[in-house]
């Protein structure tokens, strides 16, 4: 896969392995409703009323619709380009935009927030009877973990757009070829522009990321079962999916000069 420029191997086998849980998850959901029905109780049995479960089943649908969604969108900033004469030559006139997507950092944030509140998890899991790991296990079970997970996916997020997306050196470059965007001075004037319209991103990228992360905690408190997929398992998943989608009809269009709908 990776060596036929279709995507990368590796990143199929995790879609895969994602993926591979969804009979399971249907079985888990059709215990849960027979159980339920027949009147099955019991410390190991969760019984689900069949609303339930058609409501899990369209929540997690309309998850992956949104993340499709968010992944594709984008910001498109229209930039116009002065006309300038080299030699007998007429360069720029042309319009163009500065595509900003919506979810620029993609699954990053989740992997550092995630990373960061298991790493007191492993040094006390060394000590499996003492009180620390005793209260940790329960900090984890409780509202406030998933408060701390949120602050920092938020924190991350900011500052992965920090180090990715420098306004001062496109407005620059913007400058230096002409490039002017309608209604904002060139310089100082367009950097500042280009921070506020990334702040304004950046904390929607953030807020769904971190709202993202607390679902699948939320569905557990609700309906007393554990969501077969976590935040990060279904970004990985769609961003894989729509990344292969695009790979294969760039092939198509290379060698056969149409894409799917041609």
């Amino acid at each position: 896969i990776t060596e036929f420029g279709i995507g990368n191997g590796i990143s199929i086998i995790l879609f895969a392995g994602i993926v591979s849980r969804v009979p399971s998850m249907v079985q888990t959901l059709w215990l849960g409703v027979t159980n339920n029905i027949s009147g099955i109780t019991g410390d190991n049995v969760f019984s689900l009323p069949w609303w339930g479960a058609v409501l899990i089943v369209v929540g997690m649908l309309a998850i992956v619709v949104f993340i499709v969604f968010i992944s594709n969108a984008e910001r498109r900033l229209p930039v116009q380009y002065a006309k300038r004469v080299v030699g007998r030559k007429m360069y720029g006139g042309q319009s163009t935009y500065i595509p900003m997507k919506i979810n620029s950092t993609g699954v990053m944030p989740l992997i550092f927030g995630f990373a960061i509140l298991q790493f007191p998890a492993t040094i006390f899991a060394f000590f499996p009877t003492s009180g620390i790991n005793v209260w940790w296990q329960g900090f984890q079970s409780g509202i406030w973990y998933q408060i701390v997970l949120a602050v920092l996916i938020i924190a991350f997020t900011y500052f992965y757009t920090s180090i990715t997306f420098n306004p001062v050196d496109i407005s620059k470059n913007m400058q230096q070829n002409g490039g002017i965007i309608p209604g904002i001075r060139q310089g100082r004037a367009t950097s500042d522009y280009l921070s506020r319209v990334s702040g304004r991103l950046t904390l929607f990228s953030a807020l769904f990321l971190a709202v993202l992360a607390t679902i699948p905690t939320l569905l557990t408190r609700i309906f007393g079962i554990s969501a077969p997929f976590g935040a990060s398992s279904v970004l990985i998943a769609v961003s894989v999916g729509i990344e292969t989608i695009r790979q294969v009809e760039a092939q198509m269009v290379m060698r056969h000069h149409k894409g799917f709908l041609g």
